[in-house]
């Protein structure tokens, strides 16, 4: 093989490795950027320089071959610390530019992100921002992604984090419910009301709350509740609460402005709810010797926006 030839081949090596990293020619192209069928086609011309088959493909997924994973194992420092030379070089501009890739949950980024990204990018003209609004734990590593937000007590240690701000979980209701159904005075009045819960894996929903006493002795109580509706969705339990269904207990980006606009009211203010929903909201990344000016820019930007409080949604 000439050395031209060999040349040709370095950017199908790397598209080899975006196969390898999203699991399917589809994904693979789109996060390249390019069709299916050129995608498939840069493979097709690898394996035939190679000389031995690089993929396996079925009708569901794509899994490469012995031969394949090699190479992807064998180039994959190579291409990473081209990425990281590039971006160094590209920084010496001085000015945040190229694609941002985020993922954060959707309800945060649909109510606190997605009103606020066109301000970013207006400031930052040179940059193009991807915003992925998944509550599925993305692998930020292997699919490609700059920066994760996410509510969280314990960021992993293999990945830099920063703390974008505080946050707390509130118990809200309308004044129609109330009117209704009456007000709770005590956490143990929660059993006789429509308690509306986040969907997790336990049996028996539990609320814990606190209240701090005259002593500075933090009383706790958990309560067990009920209720017609559970979600994995603090904007589905907001709107249940809005319509009158029941109390809801929600984090305070989610409740806030519905709080303020007197359409929400809170429920036993004295009691605290801890254990439901983390107290803080991290943007975090893989670690990695260079940061780019996008991602510092970003994370920048929220910090002091997120500081000013929470936007209406």
């Amino acid at each position: 093989m000439n050395e031209q030839k060999i040349s040709e081949l370095w950017h199908h090596l790397h598209w080899l490795s975006v196969l390898a990293q999203q699991g399917s020619f589809t994904a693979a192209a789109a996060r390249l950027g390019v069709s299916k069928a050129a995608m498939s086609q840069r493979i097709a011309e690898l394996e035939r320089a190679a000389r031995v088959p690089l993929v396996q493909r079925t009708t569901r997924s794509v899994r490469l071959t012995e031969a394949g994973q090699r190479l992807v194992d064998d180039t994959r420092a190579s291409f990473e610390q081209i990425e990281q030379s590039f971006a160094q070089v590209r920084d010496l501009a001085g000015v945040p530019s190229g694609l941002l890739r985020v993922t954060a949950p959707v309800a945060f980024a649909r109510q606190q992100l997605a009103p606020r990204v066109a301000d970013f990018l207006r400031q930052y003209p040179e940059v193009r921002l991807e915003l992925d609004m998944s509550d599925r734990l993305s692998s930020l590593a292997t699919e490609g992604f700059d920066l994760a937000i996410r509510h969280t007590a314990r960021p992993p240690d293999t990945h830099v984090a920063w703390v974008l701000c505080s946050t707390h979980s509130v118990l809200v209701a309308s004044k129609a419910y109330l009117r209704r159904a009456g007000t709770p005075q005590t956490p143990a009045d929660l059993h006789a009301h429509n308690c509306l819960h986040y969907l997790r894996a336990q049996d028996t929903p539990t609320w814990t709350l606190a209240r701090v006493t005259p002593k500075a002795q933090a009383e706790r109580i958990t309560v067990a509740v009920t209720g017609q509706l559970a979600a994995n969705n603090s904007e589905a339990l907001r709107e249940a609460a809005l319509t009158g269904l029941g109390i809801a207990l929600l984090p305070d980006f989610s409740a806030q402005a519905a709080l303020q606009q007197g359409k929400l009211v809170q429920v036993l203010p004295d009691w605290k709810p801890v254990g439901a929903f983390a107290e803080q909201l991290y943007a975090i990344r893989p670690y990695s010797p260079h940061v780019p000016r996008a991602v510092t820019a970003f994370v920048d930007y929220l910090r002091t926006a997120l500081a000013a409080g929470f936007a209406a949604s």
